[in-house]
């Protein structure tokens, strides 16, 4: 069993902290929980909304439809009533006792509206109106029939640096508003708390930590959304790791940047999102004719242009692929889940120094935005390989080598480390020589045959005999996982295939597992399928059908059943 809790306000009035209060108080209670975050692209204003599922088992994604509302305005309650599941509950900051039934004010029938004084209070109880979203917070543990004093507990730990005087007044605010809920307290059926693990974690927590602990030295971006946390997660935790944190003017000089640290032999990394991505491309040309082991952090969303800057979407794998002019090898890893944005960031970080190429690490507003409690990821430092070697006079950084992969010096030695943007002698010394551009760009290419050879082989879910087979990559793995669970509940036979890697792929596994499905459905956020045609690119697929979203929300399971359901084989691509 599982619930849905919906947060909703304007864009400052607190949304994302009663949320984070909740979804950390509920976690601590032995709850698995699942959260997402729907917010405009605004400062302040607008309706943005937070979502906390939590359950007795574990959880992948996020529902359509909630069980509570938490409405912080008036227009959030009236336009999100909609979304309420069958017999759903709205509090909403009103007259304490002031109920509304029905479709009244925008209810669906056999909703219950309640108005709970949360300002008003915040104000009287905790001297401020800042602590509205505390109160909320208590009314909702109310409503579920849970103890405030796990409430209150995780409230101590929050504020457990600012003061026993924050904590008591928080404390008192959280009682208070369980208070308020008199009558209706326990009025939602709600999940038995459990053993699930206590902490929870973001997608972008886990790449930056996991950025930190490989021994990153330098990280710079420009602030784009959706990658920006991870650049203020590492600006905090700089001292600990000895992180050098560098909010670039812009993102031609971060990519540089990391061009010019690399070279320098220290481990770096650059994030940002398409638009940003669009200004590093030269750079990552830069990159690849440098050899240099450069990572960037690509957190998708809709384009063109700016598009959606707050929304999600999975529209820059072909982009990413193809950037940069001329031709050169590179790996592209795409989690789909918290814990493997922590694995994959490392790997992406091991790839990129073994292979000396740049690497790039796909995720999206939904996956960077997830919380989701897990057992705890390795906060101890464990630096990667970096594949340095030490070197003398007659050093050539350019060295024909079989597999493509030079040896690697960096500047401070006895070796003179050569490197040049033109094409260049194995010394790293620019060159016009039509012999040595050809043995030059062999090299750089014949690292791709090493990179096949250790690419991760798609995953497989559910009935290995499936008729139907959903293909999926990054962030959609948790909702068609759930899909898939839903659809063989009903009796019907659905795998899914999951690509965390998506180039170069492992098109011998993948071939095996596709096999020869009566229906093979490639699930993605975007309108053109763009990994179905770098599948059909590279022949691990001929006819299939697209599953697509491009509407700036993320899938759900319950979505992707209803749709793979209800379609027939009409409209394949």
């Amino acid at each position: 069993m599982d619930i849905t809790i919906r947060v909703a306000g304007q864009a400052g009035q607190g949304v994302k902290t009663t949320g984070s209060l909740l979804e950390g108080a509920l976690a601590e209670g032995g709850l698995h929980v699942f959260s997402t975050q729907s917010y405009m692209s605004r400062i302040r204003g607008g309706l943005n909304w937070f979502d906390i599922r939590a359950g007795e088992g574990e959880l992948f994604s996020g529902k359509e439809r909630a069980e509570v509302l938490v409405a912080l305005t008036d227009s959030a309650r009236d336009i999100l009533a909609e979304t309420l599941a069958g017999g759903g509950k709205v509090l909403f900051d009103g007259s304490g006792g002031d109920r509304v039934a029905g479709i009244e004010r925008g209810l669906q029938a056999q909703c219950i509206g309640l108005g709970v004084p949360f300002t008003k209070t915040a104000k009287e109880v905790g001297g401020s109106p800042i602590m509205a979203n505390t109160v909320a917070a208590g009314a909702v543990f109310a409503l579920l029939g849970y103890d405030v004093e796990q409430l209150c507990r995780y409230l101590a730990e929050v504020f457990a640096e600012k003061g026993s005087e924050l904590i008591d007044k928080n404390v008192r605010c959280a009682r208070r508003g369980a208070e308020l809920l008199g009558g209706l307290a326990g009025a939602v059926k709600a999940p038995k708390p459990g053993s699930a693990p206590p902490k929870v974690v973001t997608g972008t927590e886990a790449i930056a930590l996991a950025a930190a602990t490989a021994g990153v030295k330098f990280y710079t971006a420009y602030p784009m959304t959706p990658s920006t946390p991870v650049l203020h997660w590492l600006a905090e935790a700089a001292e600990k790791y000895g992180i050098v944190v560098e909010q670039a003017e812009d993102e031609i000089a971060a990519i540089n940047m990391v061009c010019g640290a690399t070279y320098a032999g220290v481990p770096a990394m650059a994030g940002t999102s398409g638009g940003g991505f669009a200004l590093m491309v030269e750079g990552v040309s830069l990159a690849g004719m440098l050899e240099l082991p450069v990572v960037v952090f690509v957190g998708m969303r809709p384009g063109p242009a700016t598009g959606l800057p707050t929304r999600t979407a999975q529209q820059d794998l072909q982009f990413v692929l193809y950037a940069g002019h001329g031709e050169f090898p590179r790996a592209i890893y795409a989690p789909g889940t918290v814990e493997q944005c922590y694995e994959l960031t490392r790997l992406a970080l091991q790839t990129a120094h073994k292979y000396q190429t740049p690497t790039f690490i796909l995720a999206d507003q939904f996956l960077a935005d997830a919380g989701k409690n897990i057992p705890p990821l390795d906060e101890s430092p464990g630096p990667i390989d970096r594949h340095v070697v030490d070197a003398s006079a007659g050093y050539q950084r350019y060295a024909v080598a079989r597999g493509g992969v030079s040896p690697r010096a960096v500047p401070g030695g006895e070796a003179l480390v050569v490197v040049d943007s033109d094409e260049h002698t194995p010394d790293g010394h620019l060159t016009e020589d039509l012999a040595a551009r050809v043995a030059q760009q062999d090299k750089r290419m014949a690292k791709l045959d090493g990179l096949t050879a250790e690419a991760l082989a798609p995953t497989l879910y559910g009935p290995k005999d499936a008729a139907t087979l959903l293909v999926t990559w990054g962030s959609t793995y948790g909702p068609a996982r759930e899909a898939v669970d839903i659809i063989n509940a009903g009796k019907q036979s659905v795998a899914m295939l999951h690509f965390s890697q998506v180039w170069p792929i492992d098109t011998a596994a993948a071939k095996r597992a596709i096999g020869k499905r009566k229906r093979v459905v490639f699930v993605e956020g975007n309108q053109t399928g763009q990994f179905a045609a770098t599948c059909r690119q590279v022949g691990v697929v001929g006819e299939c059908e697209l599953l697509s979203r491009y509407d700036g929300l993320p899938f759900t399971g319950v979505e992707i059943a209803r749709r793979v359901v209800g379609k027939s084989k009409r409209g394949s691509r």
